[in-house]
């Protein structure tokens, strides 16, 4: 889009490609819900067979081919490759699996978390210190390049993260299927569709820097309106929440973007796309690791706060025992075990709201997250819509 769209259609380009960045991972989990109901998870797999088609005829039809160039293999900053590759790998991975492995407290983690800081120290001395680098990082010097990517990484913490709240607690608290869970993420994403294509015209007419503000501040909005579940909690009450984050997001994504790369040249287009874009991703994944982490250890927290205000000596918790335990005797089960079901029943209460709380908590780590990142639109440089092009300058 920067190398090839003029500068007064670069907006459309930007909402058109703001709808894979935040429609797509809203509605992807309806159809692989549908899909694992209707059929079988393994179906899910296959989600991509038809817009693969799609893209292979839109890029043969509409990217201009270029003849090969093979004696620019030998100019390939190979090294700077390789180390990005081992790098973000290990990362991944360690981000991906370090919640679940304990952390450092597994040799698998320390090992990888090793390599990472190793290879990607190693791969960002060779992109600034390499002429011809394969990834320019003196991109982030640049004013709005550098405070959009800050924007831009929280970005990913908000997208990804919640994606990765809302089904868990959806699966742990109210049991739902994969088909309900889709039904509840929808409302984020169809109404995107409707919404992203008049941002590049509000940003015509609104400082973009303005849009983007207002962007994360209802982004951050339908954060906080999750930020008090109860184990009541389901599609009516979520419904809005996802409606206010599907107004904010395409106020960020498009703007983001043009903010970003306002004034670039043209040969910096490649850089600036894969590292913007890594920049998002990147936030995705630290943002779920940091919220997998925040979730387990704010249960316990819960967990035991709860269970100190839950005695045995406390009339109120006797007399629900004693309940309980008439209850399941009224259902056929002997003295002793309708006492174990009564203390089991509590246990579960104890845990299913230590888990709703924990929940809440991270949903607020995701709203200040956002909020925070905000202040840096304060420091955007003004740019016009028509200076979004690689060369405008």
């Amino acid at each position: 889009m920067l190398v090839t769209l003029p500068p007064s259609k670069q907006p459309i380009g930007m909402a058109l490609f703001g709808i894979t960045a935040t429609f797509a991972p809203s509605i992807g989990p309806t159809l692989g819900g549908w899909l694992t109901n209707n059929y079988s998870w393994h179906y899910i797999f296959y989600l991509n067979l038809f817009p693969g088609l799609l893209l292979l005829a839109g890029v043969w039809y509409g990217i201009k081919q270029q003849a090969p160039k093979p004696e620019l293999l030998k100019q390939g900053d190979w090294w700077g490759i390789m180390a990005m590759a081992i790098g973000l790998a290990s990362l991944q991975v360690v981000l991906e699996e370090g919640s679940r492995k304990d952390w450092f407290s597994s040799s698998l983690i320390v090992t990888l978390g090793a390599i990472a800081a190793i290879f990607l120290s190693l791969f960002f001395w060779i992109e600034l210190t390499r002429k011809q680098p394969f990834i320019n990082l003196r991109l982030l010097r640049d004013r709005n390049f550098g405070l959009a990517s800050i924007v831009n990484i929280s970005l990913g913490v908000g997208l990804y993260g919640s994606i990765f709240l809302l089904p868990l607690y959806l699966v742990q608290i109210q049991k739902y299927n994969a088909l309900q869970i889709g039904e509840v993420l929808m409302w984020a994403g169809l109404p995107q569709l409707f919404l992203i294509p008049f941002v590049p015209k509000l940003i015509q007419i609104v400082d973009s820097r303005l849009v983007i503000g207002v962007g994360v501040i209802v982004f951050s909005i339908s954060c906080f309106m999750n930020s008090d579940l109860t184990n009541l909690s389901g599609i009516d009450q979520l419904r809005w929440s996802q409606l206010v984050r599907a107004m904010g997001q395409p106020l960020i994504m498009v703007p983001l973007s043009a903010v970003a790369t306002a004034g670039l040249p043209k040969s910096q287009a490649g850089s600036a796309s894969g590292l913007f874009n890594m920049m998002r991703n990147l936030g995705g994944s630290f943002g779920i690791a940091a919220l997998a982490t925040l979730l387990t250890q704010r249960e316990k927290f819960h967990s035991n706060r709860l269970g100190d205000a839950i005695s045995l000596y406390n009339p109120e918790t006797q007399q629900r025992i004693d309940t309980l335990t008439q209850l399941f005797v009224s259902k056929g089960a002997d003295f002793n075990t309708a006492q174990s079901q009564a203390f089991q029943a509590i246990a579960n209460t104890v845990s299913r709201e230590s888990y709703v709380m924990a929940f809440n908590d991270c949903f607020y780590f995701v709203g200040f997250a956002l909020l925070f990142s905000g202040v840096a639109v304060l420091f955007f440089k003004k740019v016009r819509v028509s200076d979004t092009s690689g060369g405008a300058h």
